[in-house]
């Protein structure tokens, strides 16, 4: 759903048509289709995502696996709560009416929960790597330190990686009566300067090529060889007679690609100033496949453990039974099965 971190405004011919990396925003129907995924997206996340959240944080033991996933899903959660200011936007007309205050931090989050996501999902995975590969390494070093140390590690490096777009957003009225938020990757009021044209079209492009390296290529080929080793290493030894690790891997690697790839492309899409229908296409594929990644892929990575799932269950029904009834719930609640892990 990081939509438009890397989009421009076409203002009046005169001063902004031969500006660099700029492309016009979607017509009003497939804005209004957009603002529907949106908000759909924004309500199914709130909910799944704030449930798992609940679980893992008060409900089960910290380990290094329930460490991890809960601060994926904090992404996730933060992510999803910049949604309802995306699809107003969408709704006006792209007009933003946040102030320029909001318009920066509404993208440096964006992007912070997209890094912080993918490197999320990269740990979990060198996580699984570590535990088939390294059983003697990870019973003397795998601790919940370790894994406080990691997930700090990541929040500053997604943090970090986000910070450009606090430098370079900013809002602009097109004479139209429209607030856009947009990028500005020159930090230059002159848009008619060649120079500075050049210059905003090389920040630009710099800036999509370390996203796509840092923000999808780097954590995929983590994910994709870290989970390749751990099929393999589980194929030579028959550690398992079912096929479902193979299965369950398998999906990671396959969602990760399907969910993100499109977004990247779509960046790149808009390198080439080009309005089309395929622009349109992509930009609609975008939303789909990062929304869905938002508000579903919790359930893939979390359902995969059984015990979760029990706890999940159990503490969904303690939650509803404690609204319902007149009764103290409270002694069921403490005999949940509080140290179960993933």
């Amino acid at each position: 759903m990081y939509l438009i971190n890397s989009t421009h405004h076409q203002d009046n011919a005169s001063t902004l048509a031969s500006s660099s990396t700029s492309v016009p925003y979607p017509d009003s129907k497939t804005s209004l289709f957009i603002a529907f995924l949106l908000l759909i997206s924004f309500i199914i996340g709130i909910i799944t995502n704030g449930l798992y959240l609940w679980v893992l944080k008060f409900r089960m033991k910290k380990t290094v696996n329930t460490l991890l996933f809960l601060h994926l899903i904090l992404s996730y959660f933060i992510s999803t709560l910049i949604i309802p200011f995306m699809a107003t936007s969408y709704l006006q007309n792209n007009h933003w009416n946040f102030g320029i205050a909001m318009c920066k931090v509404f993208n440096s989050t964006l992007s912070l929960g997209m890094y912080a996501s993918v490197y999320f999902l990269s740990a979990i995975s060198l996580d699984r790597y570590l535990l088939t590969l390294h059983p003697v390494w990870t019973r003397q070093h795998r601790t919940p330190q370790l894994a406080y140390n990691i997930i700090i590690g990541v929040w500053i490096c997604a943090t970090a990686l986000s910070m450009p777009f606090l430098f370079f957003r900013e809002t602009h009225d097109n004479g139209k009566g429209i607030v856009i938020c947009r990028n500005n990757y020159a930090m230059s009021a002159n848009w008619e300067s060649k120079e500075i044209q050049a210059l905003r079209k090389w920040i630009h492009v710099s800036c999509f090529i370390s996203r796509f390296l840092l923000g999808f290529l780097l954590p995929f080929f983590i994910i994709v060889v870290s989970y390749g080793r751990v099929a393999h290493k589980i194929k030579e030894k028959g550690l398992v007679k079912s096929s479902k690790p193979f299965k369950v891997m398998m999906t990671a690697i396959i969602s990760f690609f399907v969910c993100w790839m499109p977004y990247h492309i779509y960046q790149g899409l808009i390198l080439t100033e080009r309005h089309s229908l395929f622009l349109q296409l992509a930009l609609i594929l975008t939303v789909i496949t990062t929304s869905f990644n938002t508000a579903f892929s919790p359930t893939l990575y979390l359902f995969i453990g059984e015990n979760f799932k029990k706890v999940f269950k159990k503490s969904i029904l303690a939650l509803f039974e404690s609204i319902f009834t007149e009764d103290s719930s409270s002694e069921k609640t403490q005999n949940l099965n509080s140290g179960a892990e993933i």
